[in-house]
Order: C-alpha cells, then sequence, then structure tokens
C-alpha cells in the first residue's frame, strides 16, 4: 500500500473499496478490528508501584538494604529505622518525581488536534482521530491538522506545512495528478498528505490510506527501537563511587574487626561495633540527597519552562559540550516575516516605508490586495508568505479586511505551481488594475515598463540586471523573495492567463522566518560556556547559513554542508570532520542520527533539540533530547528527555545552567557527607589503633547520622547559582565523580575535623571520666560538621560568595545546634544520649574546637583560591 501516489484518484478509492460518500457504520467497525485505532503504538506504561520498587535498583540502597538486615538480625533496631525511613524516603521521592514529570507530559499532549473531520454514511461529521481508519474520506481546510495518511482526490488550492516531518519549513502546494515515477521522496509526493503534517491554505478531500504505525510518522517512529536509554554521567559516577565506598567501608570494618578480637573482646560485640561504624561511614543520605537536589532543580526548571521526563537527566545538562539544533521554530520564529523592500530603485528596511511615497505605499497594499490570507482573533490562516504580507500590513496600522472592502476584489487567477504567479483584479482609485505576485524569474520575462518617482518608464536591459543583481543579494542572504506588478484592465473584462503579460514593475518584497531575538544571546552564551552550537535542518543551504551567521553560529562558509554530501562519508570520515562543521541543511533523519553518534564518539556530551518527528530518533540517540511543547509531535516528546514548553532555543541555556549549578551543589554536598563522615571514621581508628575507649556510643552516631548529615547536605544541594558558572568548560564526562582532587579535599577536611573532634576528646580524657570524653567528642563533631557546611558550599571564601546567600544552611545550621543544645543540657534526653554534664571551659572547648576547620580552611579560600 506504498504506491498510491502512482494511482489515479478512482483507482484509489477503488481499491480501497470506498466511494465519495464515505464509509457506513458497519464497514468503520470492520476496518478497525483489521487496522487498529490510528495512535502510534506507545510501551506498556509502568505503574506507580513498579516505578518506586526500581528506586531500590541504586548500588548504595542495596549496600543500605544490606546493612539494615544485618542490624536488624543483631538486635541494633535504632540503625535499621534509620535506614529504612532515609531508603523509602529516597524511593517515595523518585517515584512522586516520575509521576509529576509524567503528568506535566500528559498535559502537553493536549495541544494536538483530538479530532477529524469525516464523510460518513454520506454525512460529514467530527470524530475523534484515533478513530480515523483506512478508507475514510477526510476533509481538510486551512488550519487543520492531518490525522492519517492519504491520497487527495479534490484539490482547492490546498498547501501543507509538512516541517514536522520533513523539516522544510515552507508548505507544499499539492496536487492531484498521479505521479509516474518509481522512488518519490515523501517532500516530492505532492498528491498526497501525511500524518502530523498541518494544512495551511486551501481546502482539499482526501482518502485515508494508511493509519497508526503503517503512516510516515509509525515508520520513522520504529527508528527510535534501535536507540537504548543511556545513563547520565552522574548515574555512571556514583555507580562507580558506590563500588569504591563499599570496598572502603568493608576494608575498614573488618580493620576494627581484627583489631577488637585481637585485643580479645566479645565476638558479637567486635562484630557489632564493626557494623555500626560501617553503617556510620556509609553516607545513606546521600541517595535521598541527591533525588531531593535533582527534584528541586527540575521543580525550578519547569517554572523556567523546561519540563524534565528523566530525572537524572537535569544532570546530563552541565556537562554538554554540543547542542545539535533544529532551525525552524527552534532557533528561528517558525513565522515568515518581512524584511526588505525594493521599491523606486532603492532598497528599504520593513520598517522604514514611506506611506507618502505613492509606490511604497502602493506595493505594500498590493500584498494585501493579491493575498487569501486573513488574521482575525489573534488566529492566522494561509500560506505563511502571505500571512507574512498581511503582517506586514498591520505594522503600518493596515487591515487586509479593511482594505479589501475598500479596494474590491473582481475577479481572480489563482496561484499555481506550474505559472508560480498569483493575480487579481481590484478596483483602485476609480480604475480596475491587474494586480500580480509571483516568483521573479517568471514575472521578469512578463514586464515591460517600471513604476519609478519620475513616472512609469521602459524596462530597460540595464534595468533588468539591477533588479536581478538585488533579488541574487536578497536570496545570498536567506530571503525569500515576490516580485509585484500591475496593469490596468479594462473594467469587467474577463481575465485569463494571457492577461499576465505586458505588466509594469513596482518591486520586491523579500521575507524570512527570522531568529527569535533571544536566540542571539543563546548562541553567544553557549559558545562563551565552551559549548559548541550546531544547526541541523531540512531547510536550503542558503536560509540555513543566512540565519546561523546572523545569530552566531556560523563563521565561515566552509562550515556549512548539505546531508547530500555526507551521504557518501564513511562514519570514520564524519568523525574526522564534523568538529568542522557548524551547519547541515536538507538532512535526513539518519543523518541526523549519524552526526549525533560521531560528536559522541569524539568524547562529546550531545544535546539535540527538534520539534518533528524526523528529529525522533537523534532525539533518543543524543545524550539529551530536548522537545519542543508547542510545535513538538508526540513522537518528539516521548523520544526526548526534556520537553521546552515555551519552544524557545534560550531555554536550553537556562537548563543548561541549571544542570551545572546542580551537579556543583550535588557535588559539594557529597563532599560535605563523606569530609564528615571521614572525620568521625578516623577519629574512631585512632582510638582503636591505641586501644583508647571508643569515643562515640551507637546512639552518638545515629544523632549525627540524622541531625549533622541531611539538613546541612540539603541545604548545599540548594545552593543559589553561581554568577560563573556559564563562563566555565563544560565538566569533563571522564573525569569521575571519585576523582583525585575530590578525594584529596575530602581527607584533608576530614583530617581536619578529626584533629578538632580528637583534641576535644583528650581534653575530655584528662579529666579522667570517659563519658566527658566522649560527650566532648560527640558535641564538637558535631558542631564541626554543620559549621563545615559553609565550606562545602563553593570552592571559593563564603565572604566572596555572600556569608548570608544560602539562608537554607543557616536554617540547618539553627536547627542542628538547637537539637545538640537540647541533648547536651536537658536532663531526661541526657541518659538516653549517654552524655555527661559538662562545664563552661569544656563547652568554650568546644565551640573553638569545632569552630577551627572552618577558620583554617576559609584562610586557605582567601589567600589561595582566585
Amino acid at each position: 500500500m506504498s504506491d498510491f501516489f502512482r494511482k489515479t484518484s478512482e483507482d484509489v478509492l477503488n481499491e480501497l473499496n470506498v466511494t465519495e460518500k464515505g464509509l457506513a457504520t458497519e464497514e468503520v467497525n470492520k476496518r478497525l478490528e483489521q487496522y487498529g485505532y490510528n495512535e502510534l503504538a506507545e510501551g506498556k506504561r509502568k505503574t506507580t508501584l513498579e516505578v518506586f520498587f526500581e528506586q531500590f535498583k541504586d548500588f548504595l540502597v542495596i549496600i543500605l538494604v544490606v546493612a539494615a538486615l544485618i542490624s536488624a538480625f543483631l538486635g541494633e533496631l535504632h540503625s535499621t529505622i534509620v535506614i529504612a525511613i532515609v531508603v523509602i524516603l529516597n524511593a517515595i521521592l523518585g517515584t512522586v518525581q516520575h509521576q509529576k514529570a509524567q503528568q506535566s507530559l500528559n498535559s502537553l499532549k493536549a495541544l494536538s488536534s483530538p479530532t477529524a473531520k469525516v464523510l460518513r454514511n454520506g454525512n460529514r461529521v467530527e470524530i475523534p482521530s484515533r478513530e480515523v481508519v483506512v478508507g475514510d474520506i477526510l476533509s481538510l481546510d486551512a488550519g487543520d491538522f492531518v490525522s492519517a495518511d492519504g491520497r487527495i482526490i479534490e484539490n482547492y488550492s490546498l498547501q501543507i506545512n509538512e516541517s514536522s516531518l520533513t523539516g522544510e519549513s515552507l508548505s507544499v502546494l499539492k496536487e492531484i495528478e498521479p505521479i509516474n515515477e518509481e522512488e518519490v521522496a515523501i517532500g516530492d509526493k505532492k498528491n498526497m498528505v501525511f500524518s502530523g503534517s498541518f494544512v495551511t491554505y486551501g481546502r482539499g478531500i482526501v482518502v485515508v490510506t494508511n493509519t497508526g504505525m503503517n503512516t510516515e510518522i509509525g515508520k520513522i517512529a520504529n527508528l527510535l527501537e534501535s536507540a537504548g536509554d543511556k545513563k547520565t554521567p552522574l548515574q555512571a559516577s556514583l555507580d562507580q563511587f558506590g563500588k569504591k565506598l563499599a570496598i572502603g567501608i568493608i576494608a575498614i570494618a573488618i580493620i576494627i574487626f581484627a583489631l577488637d578480637l585481637f585485643r580479645g573482646n566479645d565476638l558479637v560485640d567486635s562484630f557489632m561495633f564493626a557494623v555500626a561504624l560501617a553503617v556510620a561511614a556509609i553516607p545513606e543520605a546521600l541517595s535521598s540527597i541527591v533525588t531531593i537536589v535533582l527534584a528541586f532543580g527540575t521543580q525550578r526548571m519547569a517554572k523556567e519552562n523546561a519540563i524534565v521526563r528523566k530525572l537524572h537527566a537535569v544532570e546530563s545538562l552541565g556537562s554538554i559540550s554540543v547542542i545539535c539544533s533544529d532551525k525552524t521554530g527552534t532557533l528561528t520564529q517558525n513565522k515568515m516575516t518581512v524584511q526588505k523592500v525594493y521599491v523606486d530603485n532603492k532598497v528599504i528596511e520593513h520598517n522604514e516605508l514611506n506611506m507618502e511615497n505613492p509606490l511604497e505605499k502602493r506595493i505594500l497594499l498590493m500584498g494585501l490586495l493579491c493575498n487569501d490570507s486573513v488574521t482575525t482573533d489573534k488566529k492566522e490562516i494561509g500560506d505563511p508568505t502571505e500571512i507574512a504580507l498581511v503582517n506586514f500590513g498591520e505594522d503600518y496600522q493596515y487591515d487586509e479586511l479593511s482594505i479589501r472592502d475598500h479596494y474590491p476584489r473582481l475577479a481572480e487567477l489563482p496561484f499555481d505551481s506550474d505559472r508560480k504567479l498569483m493575480s487579481t483584479v481590484n478596483k483602485y482609485e476609480g480604475k480596475s488594475y491587474l494586480v500580480t505576485k509571483g516568483a521573479l524569474d517568471v514575472l521578469l520575462s512578463r514586464i515591460v515598463k517600471v513604476a519609478t518617482s519620475d513616472g512609469v518608464v521602459d524596462f530597460t536591459k540595464e534595468q533588468q540586471q539591477m533588479i536581478e543583481k538585488i533579488n541574487k543579494d536578497f536570496s545570498m542572504n536567506g530571503l525569500r523573495v515576490l516580485g509585484f506588478a500591475y496593469k490596468e484592465v479594462p473594467e469587467g473584462k474577463k481575465i485569463d492567463f494571457e492577461d499576465e503579460n505586458d505588466l509594469t514593475f513596482i518591486g520586491l518584497i523579500s521575507m524570512m522566518d527570522p531568529p527569535r531575538k533571544e536566540s542571539y544571546d543563546a548562541v553567544a552564551a553557549c559558545i562563551e560556556a565552551g559549548i559548541k552550537p550546531v544547526m541541523i535542518t531540512g531547510d536550503h543551504k542558503i536560509t540555513a547559513a543566512a540565519i546561523a551567521k546572523e545569530i552566531g553560529i556560523l563563521k565561515e562558509d566552509s562550515e556549512a554542508i548539505e546531508g547530500s554530501e555526507i551521504e557518501n562519508w564513511t562514519d570514520d570520515e564524519l568523525k574526522k570532520k564534523v568538529e568542522d562543521l557548524s551547519v547541515y541543511a536538507r538532512v535526513s533523519p539518519e543523518h541526523k542520527i549519524r552526526i549525533v553518534r560521531a560528536w559522541q564518539e569524539n568524547g562529546n556530551v550531545v544535546a539535540m533539540t527538534g520539534d518533528g518527528v524526523n528529529d525522533g530518533p537523534a532525539l533518543k540517540q543524543a545524550d539529551i533530547g530536548v522537545a519542543m511543547g508547542i510545535t513538538g509531535t508526540e513522537v518528539a516528546k516521548e523520544a526526548s528527555s526534556m520537553v521546552l514548553t515555551d519552544d524557545n532555543f534560550s531555554t536550553i541555556v537556562k537548563a543548561i545552567s541549571n544542570g551545572r549549578s546542580i551537579y556543583a551543589n550535588i557535588q559539594n554536598s557529597i563532599r560535605f557527607l563523606l569530609s564528615g563522615n571521614t572525620g568521625a571514621v578516623l577519629a574512631v581508628l585512632y582510638a582503636s589503633i591505641l586501644a583508647l575507649p571508643v569515643p562515640f556510643a551507637a546512639v552518638h552516631l545515629l544523632f549525627i547520622n540524622l541531625v549533622t548529615d541531611s539538613l546541612p547536605a540539603i541545604a548545599i544541594g540548594l545552593e543559589p547559582h553561581s554568577k560563573n558558572i556559564m563562563k566555565e568548560k563544560p565538566r569533563d564526562v571522564d573525569v569521575p565523580l571519585l576523582n583525585k582532587v575530590f578525594v584529596r579535599r575530602v581527607l584533608v577536611e576530614g583530617i581536619l575535623i578529626a584533629v578538632s573532634t580528637l583534641i576535644a576528646y583528650h581534653i575530655g580524657l584528662s579529666t579522667g571520666d570517659h563519658l566527658i570524653a566522649s560527650t566532648m567528642a560527640f558535641a564538637t563533631l558535631c558542631l564541626a560538621r554543620l559549621f563545615h557546611g559553609f565550606n562545602a558550599r563553593s570552592k571559593h571564601s563564603v565572604f566572596k560568595i555572600g556569608l548570608f546567600s544560602n539562608k537554607f544552611l543557616w536554617y540547618a545550621l539553627i536547627i542542628g545546634a538547637v537539637l545538640l543544645h537540647i541533648v547536651l543540657l536537658l536532663p531526661p534526653l541526657m541518659g538516653v544520649f549517654e552524655i555527661a554534664e559538662l562545664n563552661a571551659g569544656q563547652f568554650a572547648a568546644i565551640y573553638g574546637l569545632a569552630l577551627l576547620p572552618f577558620v583554617l580552611i576559609q584562610l586557605y579560600k582567601m589567600i589561595f583560591v582566585k
């Protein structure tokens, strides 16, 4: 059923066993059973329970679950409860975020056209698009979405925008005659319509030939199956980190266990202490904190018009080094706009026409009169180029309907692709004039005179060369050019195509789909951030290159190439050349995937933005697929990691800034947790090696985990964005989270915390009371870790980034300090937490020692970190 374009409309109707009156209800039901509903196949949605249990697949979570089971077996119910609460909280947060993202995507689906107009039982009815079947007679009018593939059987100047399928921004003028070729590209099947496109002009009657997954959209959607889901760099780093952390913790626990046995301690007691230390060493808040920070990040991004479909994908945005972006509607406004006008031997900017000049006023009015498009109630109906002319008139306070009433249309010759012209006869200043617009190459051969400010003069060779030069200049700048001419005709004359001769040339109007205003700054921000923006479009090379140059993507013409030129390149050749290319024009879906893969094989993290069905496979292949929410097709949204609700390229830059900040905050949170836990572990190791009494009771470790871990770590994760975050280069994905610099900082900070804790411990031991020593060590460690939260905010000093700029960290410090002092001072709790009564001097020592790591680290940053 793929060669309908080669057959006449009558043969197609006969083959599908349908008449022009449409299908009967009984036949519709049969075909629904045979072909199924007209919708793309959707994978089975995971239930909420399945999503919840998926959260437990993380390696660190598995370790914690095992530790909780061992703790429960050994009677350490406190540890079991703490771990269980954190793990379940993590799973709930992940599930809620997944469901929120899915709900946001479901709401976006409401943007799609839900109905179709068909003939059933001889009557025109409106039905849900999913109920359209093969053989339905589909009625299409300007503004309609096409709900299925079909063969045109009646055509009334039908024009369809197929950019979501082919990438071509200009509408396709449809035909009804069969095409006598075997191999024809989708864009050249002008007697067919395709699901997912929309009607911009005219109307037509179509017999449906394919529905659902058998449409051209469905075929491209099948390409998505070859591209699997990818782990983000953070997920990969945390996997590696979790394994290394587990090995380290197990090794430390075995050492402590062996030392205790060597000293003759009880086997069960030694084992319980080793497990308790392992539980204390594992930052069980890590997974939940990462999830919480990502969840807050995605909520903030949603407010900035970016919906993240996959929670961890927000982090990968910060690693992006290449953005492969579609042009139409992403970098541009997806709206043709008049740019320059050539009239009276001069080029005039679109906003500089002089309405006192008769010629300048006349060419503007001719654009409104020789025109069938209208804009009412903010709805634009018609061909994009004609809509551009209407909007051009509105810029000068001319309403097209009022102008057409004032200069009534008496006759017309509709546009067709053979003539490349359209003509109307209008009453103008008491006379009848034929107004003709169209392609300049066709129009020039019909010109005999030229209108100038000095009057109408004969058309000379020099004038023709000048007009052709202006046209070439416009075209080389990516502008679409329309020529305008006119002549007086006898009133009441019945005109025909022969009347489109002996015309008087008045001028040219050029237009283009202009860049979004925000695209200029967004591209500049990408380049400053070390990100290479690349344009990949189905549009023509000249148009694409002109837009790319204007917004800063393209520097040299040699950086632009057409898809046909890379067709014969091997993947290795493309890999070598891809970094020297910035614009790809006239590309196919297969080209897009190859380009994305070539960048990835060169070690880049690639984002692919797009809205069309043809973008779907590349969106899935990219590390981050970014679909458009307004113009985007369902296939593009389903393939993407993120959806932009404003279809704005600049939102990508905001998302990248968010991604970089979120990753930095997560990294700082992890460093805070590990350095604090390192301080505790080193203090225990020190006491064990020297055979000193254990510095902490088990309940101390639980309190530390609950109070001094989670709250400051979450607050660090909510650190405001750095102003300079987009001046840094993308994070190298080959550098693991647990890199040498990271480990060194954790060890140095952990040692400082441990030293302060042990000094307090020895001060306590000097009193001869182990309980005082344990209390002082516990209090110093708690406060030192709370103060250390300010160190972990940034690589810069808190006095440079703002001591009070993170209010959440101050809340964490106050809450933690208050809870600690309640435990230290409230008699009923002192017994529960094994706390000794301290004097003022001992409290002063605790405060001073707790502040010591903060002071030393801040001094270092102020002196050595610029």
